[in-house]
């Protein structure tokens, strides 16, 4: 609490204190952002490498002679 904070009653002191714990101790918008981000990113991999992997072996099923 800073030195401007002398003059306030004990209820004002306590709700500032309050106030300032929680907002220390909140779980902000940028870290739900930045763990929904790394979610989706793994996702899309994995999504990508069984996509990959299925059209490689498609392509290795079709003959040279079929259409």
């Amino acid at each position: 609490l800073g030195k401007q904070d002398y003059k306030k009653t004990r209820p004002m002191l306590r709700a500032t204190r309050l106030k300032a714990e929680a907002k220390k101790t909140a779980v902000g918008v940028k870290e739900i952002a930045l763990v929904l981000a790394a979610i989706l990113v793994f996702l899309l991999a994995f999504y990508a490498f069984f996509y990959l992997n299925i059209s490689n072996e498609v392509d290795l099923d079709l003959d040279p002679g079929e259409n």
